[in-house]
């Protein structure tokens, strides 16, 4: 196969220029010009394809060289790339639809081209002549990743985004506080990150396990830091959509400022950062104080992120608490939703429209369904297809990320060698055949379906060589059904994703990846303590 019939994601359209199946060479005197409003993208190439091939890569523009342009006439993310016996010319309807086709022209390079140096400096690059038109089929392609229940230091959310950017995605939901770690400075809340972000042990692997990992574990961004992150992501055109979750998953609040908690029936003063998984009764307290304070945390996470959407959570909020809290069944009462799930309703819709009023919009998980919607929300469906179908028939934008399919701490194999054998086994196959669209929906309901992501939840995953190993190589068929046109699930061609991913699985080394190979000796099998045991010698997981 030639490097154009082995892309990931599979475009639209590809075919060799006629008349001949020539090559266009790359060498010291190719020459880049940017045409306005291309120029991020100019800077991206030269330092990394530039980066890896060695070639300056000069600025100029000649009948032998590389054009970045915007083309009007196309969809906005949509990309045209030319390689003639005059130049590559790279078009788009936006500079977000030039980047991926210059996403596309490093996969054409070959896997040498994924490396940060040279690694043969006589190397002779060359691209095949084709014309590639390409667009994607959803505008959200995204990926959750959790540093909550396990801290990512900020080089590896960087490292993170390149791996999201080269596979086409363009959102990226931060998951950044929960019970087990705030990890976001908020300036005139320190104790949140003083006190939230740190927790004394940790529980190994499932919930379930006896045992438990005794060394302190946290870490946090200071705001310099999610500025960087946020800035990176959107030279890669790559929209980061930050999660503060409310009024569940909430205990690491709650142990920096107790007040936060349902202290008439439980003494708050005594919790900590919570230590183990699952679903925490510790949920935050429905009073004007709590309100005030996440307006001023949500006053400065606006500041920082400029995405249209802000993630609250909603999700897993028991309600035994405020059952057995008289000030919450006064509030009840005095608001007249009825019941708990109605003053959870009450919590969204209060920050729906403080969201609103700023310009933004509010995104929760499918629990924001109970009690009704607020109006202009927007839903994450992980309960199945349920919640989404059920906002997208009342008019709502749904983001369709199933557990049962795209939750990729689930193990990938449902043999005994997997390091954590938690969840449904979804395999590189079933994440191919996986359809964001349910049959339900008619064609106008289908419009509200915004998108797809999967959603990576660290429990298991203590640092990022076992994030590698639950996102790859599943995140490239992930890709592929997010961005592609495919037809319907049965009737995929697997056998052809599995042809075009021995390539793939070249850049991925190339690129470090620690992904779970198709055969063979899994990670930490050929390279012995990277995923079976950290260095500080607590047991591995069960």
């Amino acid at each position: 196969m030639t490097t154009f019939e082995q892309l990931i994601p599979a475009p639209d359209s590809s075919h060799w220029v006629p008349p001949v199946q020539g090559l266009f060479p790359l060498d010291e005197e190719t020459v880049l010009h940017a045409s306005p409003g291309t120029e991020g993208v100019a800077r991206w190439l030269r330092g990394t394809v530039g980066a890896a091939t060695g070639l300056p890569f000069p600025d100029g523009r000649n009948d032998n060289g590389i054009v970045l342009g915007i083309d009007a006439a196309l969809a906005d993310e949509a990309y045209r790339l030319v390689v003639d016996g005059y130049a590559i010319r790279i078009e788009g309807g936006s500079a977000a639809g030039v980047f991926w086709g210059a996403q596309t022209f490093r996969q054409l390079l070959g896997p040498e081209a994924f490396r940060r140096a040279p690694v043969d400096s006589g190397r002779e690059w060359t691209v095949p002549m084709v014309v590639i038109e390409d667009a994607p089929r959803f505008r959200w392609r995204g990926m959750m990743l959790d540093v909550s229940r396990h801290f990512m230091p900020k080089d590896g959310v960087l490292r993170h985004l390149d791996l999201l950017a080269a596979h086409k995605l363009n959102v990226f939901h931060f998951h950044l506080t929960d019970d087990q770690g705030w990890r976001i400075e908020i300036k005139r809340y320190p104790k949140l990150t003083e006190v939230g972000s740190w927790r004394p042990r940790s529980k190994w692997g499932h919930r379930a396990s006896e045992l438990w990992n005794e060394t302190p574990h946290g870490g946090c961004y200071t705001q310099d830091d999610i500025r960087e992150i946020v800035a990176y992501a959107h030279a890669r055109h790559i929209a980061v959509v930050p999660e503060i979750d409310i009024p569940g998953h909430s205990q690491a609040a709650i142990a920096a400022y107790p007040e936060l908690g349902n202290t008439d029936v439980v003494d708050t003063s005594s919790l900590g950062v919570w230590d183990t998984w699952g679903v925490n009764p510790n949920v935050l307290a429905p009073t004007e104080h709590t309100l005030r304070f996440y307006e001023g945390v949500f006053e400065e996470v606006l500041e920082l992120f400029p995405s249209t959407f802000i993630h609250v959570g909603g999700d897993e909020c028991p309600k035994d608490q405020w059952r057995q809290s008289p000030t919450a069944q006064a509030r009840i009462k005095e608001l007249g939703v009825g019941d708990e799930d109605g003053l959870q309703s009450w919590f969204i819709r209060h920050f729906d429209t403080w969201l609103t009023a700023r310009g933004r919009r509010l995104i929760g998980w499918d629990e924001i369904l109970e009690g009704g919607l607020a109006e202009g929300a927007t839903v994450s469906s992980w309960r199945g297809y349920g919640g989404g179908i059920a906002a997208a028939k009342a008019g709502h934008d749904v983001v369709m990320c199933p557990e049962q399919q795209v939750y990729f701490d689930h193990r990938q194999h449902g043999g005994a060698d997997e390091p954590a054998p938690i969840g449904y086994v979804r395999t590189l196959e079933d994440v191919y055949r996986f359809e964001p669209l349910p049959p339900e929906l008619t064609e106008d309901e289908r419009r509200h379906v915004l998108g797809t992501q999967a959603n990576v939840w660290t429990e298991v995953m203590e640092y990022h060589a076992r994030v590698d190993y639950q996102v790859f190589p599943r995140l490239a068929a992930f890709a592929e059904v997010a961005w592609s046109t495919l037809p319907d699930p049965a009737e995929r061609d697997f056998a052809d994703f599995e042809r075009r991913m021995t390539a793939h699985y070249m850049r991925l080394d190339a690129l470090g990846v620690d992904y779970r190979p198709p055969g063979g000796p899994l990670p930490w099998q050929r390279r012995p303590g990277v995923l079976g045991r950290p260095i500080d010698g607590s047991p591995p997981n069960v």
